[in-house]
């Protein structure tokens, strides 16, 4: 008996990214945005404290769910190298152009023995639109597995108004946030696309323009 074989699309949660918002299959909404770091280490107790309290405070005047996603990634110093090569290239200064090659192998042999990591910290924001289909009735609250996957794509007024709700959790977020010293910005649609990408194909470098719809 031949057995279906399923696309690695039907395994991604994502329907689409539209205008910096991603849209599930499910219908429901998430928003995503990168927030800088604290160097906890250089507080002192009292400034611990204070951050510790200040975060639970935060946490706790939430009256929705986030999820807090660290990307931790091996850091490709490979571009930074090869800008410094091209810069120098056609330097006239012989010193600096050997200087420069001096560099370049040393933080060549330094990043070969030493793992060097770059830590990047994201916030999921969601938004979960209330499901009202007089037509479909009872079939509205079955659960998702026995409901068409392949929904339609919203119209451009429902659109806009579940992005102006998503969008005010963003900025309760943002100003949360904000009050212990963590600067946040939103992705893009562009940004988005390629987070999810790697994140669904780590060992890839390419990043496709778009998403395809499900």
């Amino acid at each position: 008996m031949a057995k279906s074989i399923k696309s690695t699309q039907d395994f991604v949660a994502i329907r689409e990214i539209r205008d910096g918002v991603v849209i599930l299959k499910d219908g429901n909404y998430r928003a995503v945005v990168i927030a800088s770091s604290i160097n906890f280490s250089l507080k002192s107790e009292d400034e611990r404290q204070g951050l510790i309290l200040q975060y639970q405070n935060f946490l706790n005047s939430l009256d929705f769910s986030i999820q807090i996603h660290l990307e931790s990634r091996k850091l490709d110093i490979l571009p930074y190298l090869q800008n410094i090569e091209t810069v120098t290239k056609d330097h006239t200064n012989e010193l600096i152009k050997i200087q420069a090659r001096e560099y370049i192998n040393f933080i060549k042999t330094f990043t070969e023995a030493t793992n060097i990591m770059s830590k990047s910290f994201f916030v999921i924001i969601p938004y979960d639109p209330p499901v009202i289909n007089n037509k479909q009735g009872a079939l509205s609250k079955l659960p998702l597995p026995f409901l068409n996957k392949n929904t339609p794509a919203e119209s451009t007024e429902s659109f806009e108004q579940n992005k102006s709700q998503l969008e005010q959790r963003i900025s309760v977020v943002a100003d949360g946030l904000g009050r212990i010293g963590v600067k946040t910005a939103q992705l893009g649609t562009d940004e988005l696309i390629e987070l999810y990408f790697k994140l669904f194909n780590p060992g890839e470098k390419g990043v496709p323009t778009a998403i395809p719809n499900q």
